[in-house]
């Protein structure tokens, strides 16, 4: 086991915590009627759209 590969594990242990920690469902409203979904679903969403906004300026900076 390599640093590299442990901290790999430990990162997806503590995804899997904090995923069965948030399965309750919320409600969302933004632009569009009012959805439930699980707040994990939600969280990922926003993530994943931050993401791909931090890559978009990086790669114009």
């Amino acid at each position: 086991m390599t640093p590299g590969r442990t901290a790999v594990a430990v990162i997806a242990v503590l995804c899997l915590v904090f995923i069965f920690e948030n399965t309750r469902l919320t409600k969302i409203r933004l632009l569009i009627p009012e959805v439930t979904m699980p707040l994990w679903l939600a969280l990922l969403g926003v993530a994943l759209i931050g993401v791909v906004c931090g890559l978009f300026f990086r790669r114009r900076g």
